[in-house]
């Protein structure tokens, strides 16, 4: 079945020009300094599901805060979590934790592609990335930008939402990859997909494997890769109450420590299922907490999307005079002043909220 994809493929001349465009043109990242398999692995793992531009500050801030699996391993929450604040899906950083804890266990990073996959929160396409790239293992690593490389040099139609057709994408590339250099190779890959070969209205004119695509010589290029769109998001409403005293500290909660957003710190929310007034309904919520509201202002609608579901938060400013054992005394809630704040990892959604009311 791969037979049919390649064999109109010239592998040795696909191999040579990609390799030498990928040597002319690659990026100056940080990331690629050096092979250390740990720098790899860390800016794989931010990578996922976020963009380059985005990924840089946070990646040499982490790197500066944990140079080594030692340090990554040692990291308690609140200081992981703060370093990942903002890149969002953070069950990525606990994985990376529990991976250097791992590697430190195992007394050094490991150097097979087999024991790469052991670690924890690592797939196929980050064992094969860290493999290639680290220690020049032949093995694929195929992530978006290969799929859609590949699926127009190779003109397959399989649709790559389903799991299955990574299968058929790795065997391909473990068919075409270069021995001598699998790690330009996959690379180039990344970076063909990422600069040239795009989603919407690719740069085929200015493509340096142009002459083996099938999908441009069959002008089916924008029809690849073939992607069935994923189901709809869930909407959740929620009340958010920034609570602020009379000392000019802001009443925070710490999510559990399992789930959506575990143990990051967050202002009081409620959800809301239309059954009052929104101010109502919050104000009532509020009441068992907050004895002493003096006033209550509206902030503005904000809307937090993950990757299945959507938070709607109407949000409102709660001014209160109170004493600390009103509030404390048998809830989980925090007082933190305003220069506290940037101590803890206060979810992103909030942090847009506080935000519109400092400015």
């Amino acid at each position: 079945m791969i037979e049919q994809y390649i064999e109109h493929l010239d592998i040795d001349g696909f191999q040579r020009d990609l390799i030498q465009w990928y040597h002319s043109v690659k990026r100056d990242l940080p990331w690629r300094i050096n092979q250390d398999p740990y720098r790899i692995l860390v800016s794989e793992i931010m990578l996922q599901q976020t963009q380059v531009a985005t990924v840089i500050p946070y990646y040499e801030r982490f790197m500066k805060l944990f140079p080594t699996t030692k340090g990554l391993a040692m990291a308690d929450d609140q200081t992981l979590l703060k370093a990942w604040e903002g890149l969002g899906y953070y069950s990525r950083a606990r994985n990376l934790r529990e991976s250097a804890r791992m590697i430190e266990e195992m007394g050094g990073f490991p150097k097979t592609h087999e024991e790469i996959l052991k670690l924890k929160g690592v797939g196929p396409y980050t064992a094969g990335a860290v493999s290639s790239i680290a220690f020049d293992i032949p093995v694929p690593a195929v992530d978006g930008n290969v799929f859609r490389v590949m699926s127009r040099v190779c003109c397959i139609y399989e649709d790559i939402a389903k799991a299955k057709t990574r299968k058929t994408f790795e065997a391909v590339v473990s068919r075409v990859i270069s021995h001598e250099d699998p790690s330009a190779f996959n690379q180039g890959l990344m970076e063909l997909g990422a600069t040239i070969c795009t989603p919407k209205s690719p740069k085929c004119l200015q493509c340096p494997v142009q002459f083996y695509c099938q999908a441009y010589h069959q002008g089916v290029d924008d029809l690849l890769p073939v992607k069935t769109k994923a189901t709809s998001q869930t909407k959740m409403k929620l009340v958010v109450a920034v609570v602020k005293n009379q000392h000019g500290e802001y009443l925070v909660s710490k999510r559990p420590n399992t789930g959506l957003l575990a143990n990051f710190y967050e202002f009081l929310n409620f959800e809301y299922l239309g059954e009052k007034e929104p101010k109502e309904f919050l104000v009532e919520k509020l009441s068992p907490i907050c004895k002493k509201v003096e006033s209550v202002q509206f902030i503005g609608t904000f809307n937090h999307v993950f990757s299945h579901r959507i938070w709607e938060m109407e949000s409102y400013f709660i001014s209160i005079q109170t004493g600390y054992e009103e509030v404390i005394a048998e809830n989980d809630y925090l007082w933190i002043s305003e220069q506290q704040m940037t101590d803890y990892p206060l979810v992103t959604a909030h942090q847009r909220i506080l935000k519109n009311i400092e400015s």
